[in-house]
């Protein structure tokens, strides 16, 4: 007898992934594993979420919250937005998510429906694709070069076709760069115009190298925004997230939540309220990968690695290896072969075009960065 098998399972897997597990199976060998490859923080909670933490494991029920989460929390992550903005959030309109996966599987479920068409910028973080497809909704890529800075543009956007949405990273996975504010108010007035729906991924927001990073939130009270406790906040394993939502998708995406998540992690949410009192010792994290970022901004054009996006903001440098190869899974295979360092190959990004491209994750620690630079220029000279 043949079981039916859902094509929805057919999606590309998330190779960042596949890497890890070879660079796992190295360190189990007894093998040195220089991580560059994940992007996550080399370092745990904070302080204070630790020991908010402790304290409600052994004082609290840790049962289910209201599926738009905790209020305490919710008023937290609304104070967030005065602290790194100076922008008023109500509180309801918050909503607490398991990570930020699950903001971006509900706010696609919320906002669009099958068939629907929603553009994304080509190189871009593989599983808005993934997902969108999943959920029968059609991704339009669009092929975001240098010299538009790996980024959606208004020009772009015209030349796809009939969109219903818009997904904007900046920060970026992987690139690091930014749309600049002018930049980013014109794809927010064409959009408007257009009746695009535009969901804007921020949840590298607070590690930038110079200027902040603009919220979608400044420019439009019609967009959806998506957080995470995972980058600026060192939590990545909690799987806490938040989404702020416009008025019409408040109640579709509770419903939603509430049927397909119940609610975030309760005991992730209590820790989360702490977090919010640790600005300082978080800005002393972005402090080190700005130092990591130096370091190999310095040390990969000595290994032949010249061509490298303008990291602006995140953890990572997008760097393009087309004078060495045009397979970058295989350059990626031997590299941490013979050399310890994992990375992920750029095909992770973008189909089309990142077999000539290889990104590098700097969230280790300082002292990791310096030792997988030095053996990848001897590993390349």
């Amino acid at each position: 007898m043949v079981l039916k098998v859902s094509k929805r399972g057919t999606v590309p897997p998330f190779i960042v992934m596949d890497v890890l597990r070879e660079a796992n199976a190295r360190a189990k060998s007894g093998e040195d594993v220089f991580h560059l490859e994940v992007g996550q923080p080399g370092t745990p909670a904070p302080s204070a979420v630790l020991m908010a933490a402790s304290r409600a494991l052994s004082q609290d029920l840790i049962g289910y919250s209201d599926a738009m989460g905790i209020v305490a929390l919710r008023e937290a992550i609304a104070g967030h937005y005065k602290h790194f903005y100076d922008s008023e959030l109500a509180p309801e309109r918050v909503m607490v998510t398991t990570g930020s996966s699950a903001g971006f599987l509900l706010s696609f479920l919320a906002a669009f429906e099958a068939g629907d068409r929603v553009a994304l910028a080509m190189p871009g973080y593989p599983a808005y694709r993934n997902i969108l497809t999943s959920l029968g909704i059609e991704p339009v890529p669009l092929p975001a070069g240098p010299q538009e800075r790996f980024q959606p543009t208004v020009e772009l956007l015209q030349k796809a076709g009939k969109l219903d949405g818009l997904i904007i990273a900046s920060p970026s996975n992987p690139t690091g760069t930014m749309v600049p504010q002018g930049h980013f108010q014109a794809l927010v007035d064409y959009c408007e115009a257009e009746g695009i729906r535009i969901i804007s991924d921020e949840i590298y927001h607070g590690i930038t190298y110079g200027e902040r990073a603009t919220s979608v939130l400044e420019l439009s009270d019609n967009a959806i925004v998506i957080n995470s406790f995972s980058k600026y906040f060192s939590m990545t394993g909690w799987r806490l997230g938040w989404m702020v939502l416009p008025e019409d998708l408040l109640r579709p995406s509770e419903c939603l939540g509430q049927n397909l998540f119940i609610s975030a992690p309760t005991l992730s949410q209590i820790a989360g309220i702490a977090a919010f009192e640790c600005y300082d010792e978080l800005d002393g994290l972005v402090a080190d990968y700005a130092r990591n970022r130096e370091i190999l901004l310095e040390e990969l054009p000595k290994a032949g690695l010249e061509r490298l996006a303008p990291a602006d903001g995140a953890f990572y440098l997008y760097a393009d290896v087309t004078a060495l190869t045009n397979d970058s899974s295989s350059f990626c295979s031997r590299m941490l072969a013979e050399t310890g360092v994992a990375a992920t190959p750029g095909i992770d990004f973008d189909p089309m075009r990142g077999n000539r491209y290889v990104r590098f994750s700097f969230a280790a620690r300082p002292e990791t960065i310096e030792i997988a630079a030095e053996r990848l220029k001897n590993w390349l000279a």
